[in-house]
């Protein structure tokens, strides 16, 4: 596995773990909520997820860009339709979310390489 999709993973597993353990009720239901958000429903978790990407993109937020990424490539989004929804990120947020797009489009090169 890419070292930058293994560390992401491994580091966001582990944190993960942490904070389920701390058994808090608000925490756990704010994850259930979100896993629950990105199932299939009236939209297809594909859908969903390149939604999550756009979303994830203009709040700047590079662990949700990559979550929604890996998802999304799972889901057999393909490159042309993950840089046209970041395309739609870049121009609702703005030039600030260039970084995010050039991060982004590392890790989905890492994901296409793994794939391969």
């Amino acid at each position: 596995m890419a070292a930058i999709i293994e560390e992401f993973n491994e580091y966001r597993s582990r944190m993960n773990e942490k904070l389920l353990a701390d058994n808090n009720k608000i925490v756990k239901r704010i994850f259930n909520l979100d896993t629950n958000a990105y199932a299939a429903g009236a939209l297809d978790v594909k859908t969903k997820e390149l939604l999550g990407l756009v979303a994830s993109a203009v709040l700047r937020c590079d662990d949700c860009v990559k979550y929604h990424l890996e998802t999304s490539h799972k889901e057999g989004v393909t490159k042309e339709e993950m840089m046209e929804a970041m395309g739609i990120a870049t121009l609702v947020g703005g030039t600030i979310v260039i970084p995010h797009l050039r991060r982004a489009y590392e890790f989905w090169e890492a994901l296409e390489e793994e794939a391969n």
